[in-house]
């Protein structure tokens, strides 16, 4: 019997070479490259960081909450495109990701529709687990376009 109070996400990291790691999961078929990021001495362009990943964790919740009470609410929408910004600053002589922003776009193609396709948005960035079990700031930028269809 499934327990729906708990669930386990399990992921391997191997180190290949220098700062560079191969990310890979038993459930999963893709392996993600990961890497220090080059801001950091040693670090390696062009490869995913933890630093994109914590900032994609977040944004992708937000997309994945937002379909969710889309489907359930029976919102239709013609796209959703969550443009993601991490910011990483010193505190305590420290670096943490400081804010995370989060710019979602939803387009739609009735006017009528516009404060609900707002109000789902919002309803998203709340419900966002990631969002809620992280300490950074979240700043919240949505914007709804309608697209009359031709």
């Amino acid at each position: 019997m499934q327990n729906f109070d708990e669930h386990i996400y399990d992921v391997t990291i191997e180190w290949k070479q220098g700062r560079v790691g191969l990310m890979h999961s038993d459930v999963l078929e893709q392996e993600i490259e990961v890497a220090t990021p080059p801001e950091f001495p040693g670090g390696v362009e062009g490869i995913w960081s933890p630093e994109h990943l914590f900032v994609a964790s977040v944004g992708s919740c937000l997309m994945t909450s937002f379909t969710a009470i889309a489907d359930y609410s029976k919102f239709e929408y013609e796209s959703l495109k969550v443009k993601t910004y991490g910011t990483m600053s010193k505190v305590d002589g420290k670096f943490v990701m400081s804010k995370i922003t989060l710019k979602p776009v939803l387009t739609i193609t009735d006017e009528n529709y516009e404060k609900k396709a707002l109000r789902l948005l919002e309803k998203a960035e709340q419900i966002c687990l990631i969002s809620r079990s992280i300490k950074s700031e979240i700043e919240f930028e949505p914007e709804v376009n309608v697209f009359a269809a031709q």
